[in-house]
């Protein structure tokens, strides 16, 4: 399914320099800049709190945004560069670049995975490992997955999922060449304790 573009809302901002930005920051909004697209940059301004929200939220500068400035049509952008004050942490200035709607992106995408009651090794009492919650996808601006799925069916203890055993929706590839791993099912602690002993008979028995 496509993943639906939340709203970026922001004003025009008078003026360019550091003059209008300190202006911006004591009404208590953070200035930034709109470019790209072959249009000229073009100053704006976003409430604090509500861009503040959206950072601790997560994934700010892997989403799409669909910005809205009073008075002007709709864009997309996505965040290229967040500044911020190096004692507090806090936002001073944003960096957007507009986008076409079949432009090519990069995203990380969230990873979900389906079927866990229908995998042998998780039924033994094997934990899935998830080493990769989100994957860097290239992506087209006007279809972006919400997520990638990842099936778990017959599933073993030790079995790895790598990327290229994952159907990516049709025009979407990863941003990495090789087949890297995005998961395992790795043995209970009780198994591996087992196994360990083993081996450790094992090798005692062959000395």
């Amino acid at each position: 399914m496509a993943k639906e573009i939340p709203d970026l809302v922001a004003e025009a901002r008078a003026g360019t320099g550091k003059g209008a930005a300190r202006q911006a920051r004591r009404e208590g909004k953070v200035p930034g800049i709109v470019y790209g697209d072959g249009k000229e940059p073009a100053p704006i301004q976003i409430e604090f709190n509500s861009l503040l929200t959206k950072l601790r939220a997560g994934r700010f500068m892997s989403t799409l945004w669909n910005l809205k400035v009073d008075g002007q049509d709709d864009v997309r952008v996505i965040c290229r560069g967040v500044q911020r004050d190096v004692v507090k942490d806090l936002p001073t200035h944003i960096d957007l670049m507009r986008l076409h709607r079949n432009t090519r992106v990069n995203l990380f995408i969230h990873v979900t995975f389906e079927n866990h009651e229908k995998a042998p090794g998780l039924k033994r009492g094997g934990t899935l490992v998830v080493v990769r919650p989100e994957v860097e996808l290239v992506v087209t601006a006007s279809d972006i997955p919400d997520h990638i799925t990842v099936d778990l069916t017959g599933r073993e203890i030790g079995d790895s999922i790598h990327i290229n055993d994952v159907v990516l929706p049709n025009g979407v590839k990863p941003t990495i060449d090789r087949n890297f791993v995005i998961a395992n099912i790795a043995a209970p602690s009780g198994l591996r304790s087992s196994d360990n002993e083993e081996a450790s008979a094992e090798a005692a028995a062959e000395e």
